[in-house]
């Protein structure tokens, strides 16, 4: 009998306990082992991966189970990515060389992608520069052609030919990485500002004539985010104080880290926004609000 007590007793602490863990969030190792992955084998391409935002995404879907295949015109960078994915075991990751700007690069990425993998289930269009701030008639002509070539141009020539792909495995999902500049205007940056507004413009209208294809395509519109881009230590020896009243603009009085990016991202990608698409979504602290 009494065994019996002590049985019902030490039951019932293990299933309080248990309950008491889920309540709170806690996972055991075994639950979260069979937790399924959100993007188990899904083939995630991600252009300008070999830093920053690129990279901290990369890290992100491939602890979600993906294959990453990471691109970047830095090639010390982006093996770094591919050696970081490895490292922290994710399923596998590939590097591809590409400049975005060169269409038969960005021919070769996606073909590269394709005979390796099969597919190309999501594909983030991250690759994006940025110049020292000026006027608009003090900003030279090199500076204009080369942030469109990148920031507008490079998300063109890759959506282009990832929708091709697309079409034929019968859908995807891409996100193509704006900005809050290509939401509003932003005093002494033109030809960044242009070349946002371009990839806000043409995400609308891809997603308009995909939608019917079982492609969704959205844009990330990021808020000042510490990365090699764009660095506070270096925008204070450009502009003692500059850092400081940048981030007095954000409701939240702090710029974004990487990480924020990437989990936007993932949303955007999941199954969870399904229903989103068109849409160039602002991750900035409240400050467009």
């Amino acid at each position: 009998m009494l065994e019996s007590i002590l049985d019902i007793f030490c039951l019932q602490c293990f299933y309080n306990r248990k309950r008491a863990f889920s309540i709170l969030g806690f996972q055991s190792f075994t639950e979260k082992q069979n937790k399924k992955m959100e993007f188990q084998n899904k083939v995630v391409l991600i252009t300008g991966a070999g830093s920053g935002i690129g990279r901290v995404t990369a890290h992100a879907f491939a602890k979600e189970g993906a294959v990453v295949v990471v691109s970047d015109i830095n090639e010390e960078g982006g093996k770094e990515t591919v050696g970081q994915i490895a490292t922290m075991g994710g399923k596998e990751a590939v590097f591809v060389k590409c400049n975005v700007t060169k269409f038969e690069e960005v021919e070769n990425l996606i073909k590269s992608a394709v005979t390796q993998f099969g597919r190309v289930d999501i594909a983030i269009n991250n690759a994006g520069i940025g110049t020292l701030p000026a006027k608009t008639i003090n900003t030279s002509l090199e500076d204009w052609d080369k942030t469109m070539a990148v920031n507008a141009t490079g998300v063109f020539y890759c959506m282009k030919l990832e929708l091709k792909q697309m079409m034929q495995q019968g859908g995807g999902g891409i996100v193509n990485t704006a900005s809050i500049a290509g939401l509003r205007g932003l005093p002494n940056n033109i030809a960044y500002v242009a070349s946002k507004h371009a990839v806000v413009g043409m995400t609308k209208t891809a997603a308009m004539e995909y939608a019917p294809h079982n492609i969704r395509i959205n844009a990330l519109c990021p808020v000042f985010t510490v990365t090699p881009l764009f660095n506070p230590e270096m925008m204070e020896k450009i502009s003692a104080g500059l850092p400081k009243k940048l981030k007095a603009n954000i409701p939240m009085r702090r710029f974004a880290d990487p990480i924020e990016m990437a989990n936007a991202t993932l949303w955007l990608c999941s199954d969870k926004a399904s229903f989103m698409t068109g849409h160039a979504m602002p991750v900035d602290g409240g400050l467009t609000a």
